[in-house]
């Protein structure tokens, strides 16, 4: 194996970094000694080629597009696994068996409801609120709800968390929307699948029945796994780094919540509708697309290319072959999804887009499911932030698991002014 070292040109002096090697992808240095060793810090705006943590969770090479969750490729989970299922192999590390699936998927049934008092906190959000400004808060107002149980360290509690945040998100995601939409709140049905009750929950009334169609439970089912997780992104990282101060889960949840709604990571599906309402029709989307190729224009093209994919997103591919069935089964005329499919068309066969593998990612995708499906631009990233629980969930229990564990404390390059002494506010400025 290579060796690695930091060396001082001025003075000879060499600090060896010992390296760190996973199952899959480029070897690690561990620089964490590097400061105590010789005095200076490693420096990497937006973490970009620095690892947090070790992690045995999910497996991405950006540049193959390859996404395995436990060295599962997601095709192949998305092809033949519930997202229960899913959900379990992220949390255990393996694919239940059969009773291990009916236990763990009871288990979270049995946890759908939220504390009736916790109804009233929808009643104090303005009736316009957005539903991701909802969920922040009442995802971290669980914490005033179960303090008791939450002992970090004790692996019973972290499961019963666990279980408890998967069953709940759903049902306080639906209330949200119910909040926003002036509808009554629907109750969790048990006897319904993950997907199937969320839906049943966002889209039912007691006025009349309504029955979900398992076209798009499925199509739900599928985005939920694509979403599950993806390694060490911002909110992943966000609730690693609030979870390692000890704070109770529901808080770190809380505040993965509030990082996942910045359009740079969960709300661009919200930016891609933007800019389908921008484009408003099929004729002018080659006018926008010549925009987009002028580096003048300041236009930018939404939904398409991904920081750490270089290649086409693994789960776009999925979903953009489950997009064109939803929207095939259900029959769905509208006109922002006909301006989807030529900005797709365009895209792929361009080769301004195709040299800078600016292929559509699954936020391009989802948003047209999501649209299709009924639900309204505003519940996008709520939608996300449900299927992403898993992960977050997960990580959180890794991390605090850890024997090791610290407190994340990241360092700084200070540019600010120079050290200087306060003058008497009578001398100041002459």
């Amino acid at each position: 194996m290579a060796r690695y070292s930091l060396l001082n040109e001025d003075t000879g002096e060499k600090v060896e970094l010992p390296s760190v090697s996973g199952t899959l992808g480029p070897v690690g240095l561990d620089v964490g000694k590097v400061y105590g060793n010789s005095g200076v810090f490693t420096y990497d705006p937006g973490f970009s080629s620095t690892c947090s943590t070790q992690s045995a969770i999910t497996y991405i090479d950006g540049d193959a597009g390859v996404l395995l969750y436990r060295g599962y490729p997601v095709d192949q989970l998305a092809k033949h696994c519930s997202f229960i299922e899913v959900a379990y192999l992220i949390l255990n590390g393996e694919l239940p068996t059969a009773d291990q699936l009916e236990a763990f998927d009871q288990s979270i049934r049995r946890h759908t409801m939220i504390n009736e008092n916790l109804k009233s906190f929808f009643g104090g959000f303005r009736y316009d609120a957005h539903p991701m400004a909802m969920l922040t808060g009442v995802v971290g107002s669980l914490s005033a709800f179960y303090h008791d149980t939450t002992n970090n360290k004790d692996p019973k509690h972290r499961e019963i968390f666990a279980h408890r945040m998967i069953a709940k998100i759903p049902t306080i995601a639906a209330a949200a929307y119910k909040r926003y939409a002036g509808q009554p709140f629907m109750y969790p049905q048990n006897h319904l699948d993950y997907s199937s009750n969320f839906l049943n929950m966002m889209f039912s009334v007691p006025a009349e029945p309504y029955h979900v169609n398992p076209v798009a439970a499925k199509a739900l089912d599928v985005l939920f796994i694509l979403h599950a997780d993806h390694e060490q992104n911002a909110s992943t990282s966000t609730v690693r780094m609030a979870g390692s101060t000890g704070t109770n889960p529901y808080a770190a949840m809380a505040s993965g919540i509030a990082a996942l709604w910045g359009p740079a990571h969960g709300g661009a599906n919200e930016a891609v509708l933007k800019m389908l309402g921008e484009i408003g029709d099929v004729k002018n989307v080659q006018g926008f697309m010549d925009k987009v190729k002028d580096k003048n224009s300041g236009v930018r093209l939404m939904g398409f290319g991904h920081r750490v994919y270089k290649n086409f997103d693994p789960r776009a591919t999925i979903i953009r072959d489950e997009c064109h069935k939803v929207l095939k089964a259900l029959n769905v005329d509208d006109p922002k999804l006909e301006l989807a499919m030529k900005l797709e068309e365009i895209a792929l066969s361009d080769d301004y887009f195709k040299e800078r593998k600016l292929y559509p990612n699954v936020d391009f995708y989802s948003g047209i499911i999501y649209s299709a499906l009924g639900f309204p631009v505003n519940m996008f990233t709520p939608m996300f932030a449900v299927a992403r629980t898993v992960g977050w969930v997960a990580h959180w229990s890794e991390m605090i698991a850890e024997p090791g564990m610290r407190i994340a404390r990241p360092r700084q390059v200070y540019v600010g002014a120079d050290a200087r002494d306060v003058q008497p506010l009578a001398s100041r400025g002459a």
